[in-house]
């Protein structure tokens, strides 16, 4: 029997299939073919067009060419691209409004880039040919800046806009403190407004520029801090500085122009003034080897006040720089710094000035002269010396001590003087009338009358019976102070003119002590005055007039009292003012004959200014 064999041949059907196969692939191939040749007619068909449904600004560009479309932008966008736009910033006086050509702010259309933004993507791709079919939106137009002009003009408005802030500031003075807070500034903002400008063009006319606030470079947290911290603990209360134990004491109010606050890194930073620090020591301590310098008690606009007396001291001014801002911020009871120093202390101290108690004035009087040079020179250099004078509790007062002789070389010219009961010239003539005044000053101010001496016969333009004159160096004024305050003196002399009279007015400044009231007698014990005939060579005619006796009273009360304390009278004898007939020098024989007739004896005594 026979067997089949295992690798028998295929079926009759397998060549068949191999011809339905390639059917299918034939059928695919076509339908591709027509696809593509349908895609590429759509394409065709379409074209370099724009999305359908597209427009740039509110111009419909959809379904046209990106040349035609540019051309549709620029001629109907060309009116709105060159409209002025009305640009408004900040407000009030400050404010910026007014109209500006596109072009004056670098802005102009870019219609290629504007069409660019709806053109699609490639003609090609299946997406770009969907979306030329079916797409479309409206755009904003692209705008091209001119960066410099846009600048330019955000700059310019700037100018108009912005409002400087207000720095922070802190001052020490002698009132105190001053702060000026610390307020911001305003800006245009730049970005912002480039943006506005940039969005607003060309669909709208109207921009509205933004502006920033501009912070100040000290702000007010740092005023605050400038203040806390040093300012107030700095004027808290005075300061000392110790020479050795010679103290002087430093008020906020002399010391604050020395400190100031300077702005550094936003900070307000303390910084000392070594010169205006030391100008105010120099007022206190005579520095640098210089000898002490009394206290003194003089007159600011009309009241007496004491000129602290400065001991002579040598120091380390760079130790007092380097430690005068830690000093001034120490709290209470560390404010005293202790520097190295060589001090020689004064011989009138300001205490010892203060204790003299001067405090207003207690007497003034003022007397007249007629015009003559000498009289001007005389008598003011007398009230030059005089003014200024001070006379402690127990102390005299000597005129002859405090003017000196009257020389040429202490500033005093010839003039009249009486001498031997006639006018002489001589130096120092007219000095009288300043111890005249001073007389006067000192009676009503309740000084001590230790010596005065009237002139020999009464001039008139003096108060009767209460003068006096002076000659160097045997005829002196002289006046004690017996209140138990100290006296300054002071002088002052306005020159006489050819048709005006000079004045000398001196005054005395204390603590009123006594009010003083006088009353001044009749005249009594009349006499006659004699005829002299000289042929000297210094006579000077005159014509004589009566002596006579005076006495005067000053009634002592205590001040704010009407308890009269005690009286007391001065008597003055005048003789008479002879009259004096001058001949040619050498005319008169030995015996005082002659041919003007007989001379007639003097009535003596001492030469006087």
């Amino acid at each position: 029997m026979s067997e089949e064999s295992s690798d028998t041949p295929s079926t009759p059907e397998a060549p068949a299939a191999r011809p339905r196969r390639r059917l299918w692939w034939g059928l695919l191939g076509g339908t591709g073919v027509l696809l593509l040749a349908g895609y590429a007619a759509a394409v065709l068909l379409v074209g370099d067009t724009l999305p359908r449904g597209s427009s740039v600004a509110g111009v419909a560009v959809g379904g046209l060419t990106r040349d035609e479309a540019e051309e549709r932008l620029e001629d109907r966008l060309a009116e709105r691209a060159d409209r002025p736009l009305d640009v408004v910033a900040g407000a009030g006086s400050a404010a910026f409004e007014r109209q500006v050509a596109p072009a004056d702010a670098g802005l102009s259309l870019d219609p290629g880039a504007s069409v660019a933004q709806v053109a699609g993507g490639s003609r090609w791709s299946p997406a770009g040919l969907w979306g030329r079919l079916t797409g479309g939106a409206d755009v904003d137009a692209v705008v091209d800046v001119d960066d410099e002009t846009l600048d330019g003009l955000l700059s310019r408005i700037d100018d108009e806009v912005a409002t400087e802030p207000v720095e922070g500031a802190v001052r020490l003075t002698r009132k105190g403190v001053r702060a000026t807070d610390a307020e911001p500034g305003t800006g245009l903002d730049a970005d912002g407004a480039r943006e506005a400008l940039v969005a607003a063009y060309p669909a709208e006319t109207e921009v509205r520029l933004p502006l920033v606030d501009v912070a100040p470079a000290i702000d007010q947290d740092a005023v605050d801090r400038a203040v806390e911290e040093f300012a107030d603990p700095a004027l808290s209360g005075p300061v000392t500085i110790s020479f050795q134990g010679s103290e002087v004491t430093l008020e906020p109010t002399e010391y604050a122009r020395a400190l100031v606050l300077e702005p550094e890194g936003g900070d307000l930073v303390p910084q000392l003034r070594p010169r205006a620090l030391h100008s105010l020591l120099d007022t206190l301590v005579a520095s640098d080897g210089e000898a002490p310098v009394d206290a003194s008690v003089t007159l600011v606009r009309g009241k007496p006040q004491v000129v602290p007396g400065k001991p002579g001291v040598s120091y380390d001014r760079q130790q007092v720089d380097e430690a005068f801002l830690d000093l001034v911020v120490a709290p209470e009871g560390e404010r005293t710094l202790d520097v190295a120093a060589a001090v020689v202390e004064p011989e009138f101290t300001t205490a010892e000035a203060e204790a003299l108690g001067i405090t207003e004035r207690i007497s003034s009087f003022t007397t007249y002269f007629p015009y003559a040079e000498y009289r001007n020179v005389n008598i003011g250099r007398a009230g030059e010396l005089v003014d200024g004078t001070l006379v402690a509790p127990g102390e005299t007062f000597s005129l002859n001590g405090t003017v000196g002789e009257r020389t040429a070389e202490n500033g005093f010219t010839e003039g009249f003087i009486i001498s031997d009961g006639i006018f002489k010239e001589d130096l120092g003539g007219g000095v009288s009338q300043m111890a005249t005044t001073v007389f006067n000053a000192a009676f009503f101010g309740g000084m001590t009358d230790v010596e005065h001496k009237p002139h020999s016969f009464y001039i008139d333009r003096y108060p009767v019976g209460r003068e006096a004159t002076v000659a160097w160096p045997v005829v002196d004024l002289q006046w004690r102070n017996d209140t138990p305050y100290g006296v300054l003196v002071q002088a002052v002399v306005e020159p006489s003119t050819p048709s005006s009279q000079g004045e000398a007015t001196v005054s005395l400044y204390s603590t009123k002590y006594w009010d003083i009231t006088s009353d001044t007698g009749p005249r009594y014990n009349l006499t006659s005055p004699a005829t002299r005939i000289l042929d000297t060579p210094d006579c000077y005619p005159n014509t004589g007039y009566g002596g006579f006796d005076i006495d005067v009273v000053r009634y002592w009360r205590k001040a704010d009292s009407d308890v009269l304390e005690r009286t007391e009278t001065m008597k003055t004898t005048y003789t008479p003012s002879d009259t004096v007939i001058c001949r040619p020098p050498g005319s008169l024989d030995d015996s005082g004959n002659g041919e003007g007739g007989n001379g007639s004896g003097g009535t003596g005594g001492n030469a006087e200014d």
